[in-house]
């Protein structure tokens, strides 16, 4: 059984910076491609980043030089680093895992940026 869980979502000013996090467990954490999504109030989930197994990076254009997405193998964890924060990046940021062609989702952690 695969289990994506977040961390690291809570109240924000804008311009701030938060970080989630999210642990993996159930696969061979190495060689899957992780990403991070979010969904606002009233929207469908939008895609904000992705991290390939060897290291590739791509983001969506609204968040191009305010976040990245590091991962730590040894800890099967990867992480969205997210500064300038600005209100229209309140949403419930979901982790995503693909692996072996199965896509799994995290439950999701709320951000909240206040102006």
């Amino acid at each position: 059984q695969v289990y994506l869980v977040e961390s690291g979502g809570g109240p924000v000013q804008a311009g701030g910076s938060l970080r989630l996090s999210c642990v993996a467990s159930g696969i061979n954490f190495k060689i899957a491609t992780m990403a991070w999504y979010r969904q606002a109030p009233g929207k469908q989930r939008d895609y904000v980043a992705t991290i390939s197994a060897g290291g590739l990076t791509n983001y969506t254009d609204s968040v191009k030089g305010r976040f990245t997405i590091p991962r730590n193998n040894a800890w099967n964890r990867v992480s969205l680093q997210m500064n300038d924060l600005k209100p229209e990046d309140t949403a419930l940021y979901y982790c995503h895992s693909y692996y072996y062609g199965a896509d799994r989702w995290g439950r999701g952690t709320q951000v909240t940026v206040s102006s």
